[in-house]
């Protein structure tokens, strides 16, 4: 005898674009095993990732902002990249994302010194989806947004002085502080999702660009997948003078199937 039990999935899309201006892409990001590899040498990531997947196992999605001058940061946010896609994602799931920040600062600080590099580094901005909670980390002001029942709300912690410098503020922490400097202190917080419920990662290329009261109503109207995509046009439309790089997630419903379920009939 066959029988169901409810779980949830995630509709995702993801799109990263070097914007009107910019002559590189110093944006990266994850999307469950995928990133931009073209610190391999390899093709530049233009096409949309869009696909639904289940949360039988953690899934992880996440946006990084380079800086440090155009090949340090994307440099930077290529290796944070590359390390995210292979992280194991066994284990306690706070854990997972305390350790992936430790081991990328490193990663970043050792190519930094080999190369004689002052400064380079990336924002962080990580969701990982188990099967009933969501665990958020992030560094910097690579922004993280739950768009739930018509009301959006930033989920994230900007890192940021108070005062701005060339009409952005410095962050305050990001990836690639070397140890004897500072020590990282990732914002950490953990919640449970709900059907209907819209997650948005995204670089600070849509947020300079849209408002987050027109981000609001562009998730709560148009259809996914092409949501992201929507979000990307948007920001272009208004100049697009900076990288941009967008992740949504979805959820919804699942009913999965439970295979080999005997029932012992009475005599």
């Amino acid at each position: 005898m066959r029988a169901e039990r409810v779980g949830y999935k995630i509709n995702y899309s993801c799109v990263n674009h070097s914007g009107n201006r910019r002559k590189s892409n110093q944006d990266n990001f994850i999307c469950l095993n995928q990133y931009n590899k073209q610190g391999d040498k390899g093709q530049e990531f233009s096409e949309p990732i869009y696909g639904t997947i289940g949360v039988s196992q953690n899934r992880l999605f996440g946006v990084f902002d380079g800086m440090g001058g155009e090949e340090c940061g994307e440099m930077a946010a290529y290796i944070a990249a590359k390390a995210a896609s292979m992280k194991s994602l066994t284990g306690v799931s706070q854990s997972i994302l305390m350790d992936f920040c430790a081991n990328a600062n490193r990663e970043i600080c050792e190519y930094a010194k080999e190369n004689s590099i002052n400064t380079m580094g990336t924002t962080v901005a990580l969701l990982l989806f188990s099967k009933k909670r969501i665990f958020l980390c992030n560094l910097g002001d690579s922004k993280i947004f739950r768009y739930s029942q018509g009301s959006i709300v930033q989920i994230s912690q900007d890192h940021v002085y108070g005062l701005s410098v060339n009409g952005k503020p410095p962050l305050t922490q990001y990836l690639g502080i070397p140890p004897s400097e500072m020590e990282i202190h990732p914002y950490l917080s953990t919640g449970s999702y709900h059907e209907e419920d819209i997650y948005l990662i995204c670089s600070d290329g849509l947020t300079d660009m849209v408002s987050t009261e027109r981000i609001s109503n562009i998730l709560g109207s148009r259809p996914f997948p092409s949501v992201a995509q929507d979000l990307l046009e948007e920001a272009l439309a208004n100049g697009g003078k900076d990288n941009i790089t967008i992740i949504t997630c979805k959820i919804a419903r699942e009913h999965i199937k439970i295979k080999n379920l005997f029932i012992k009939e009475r005599k």
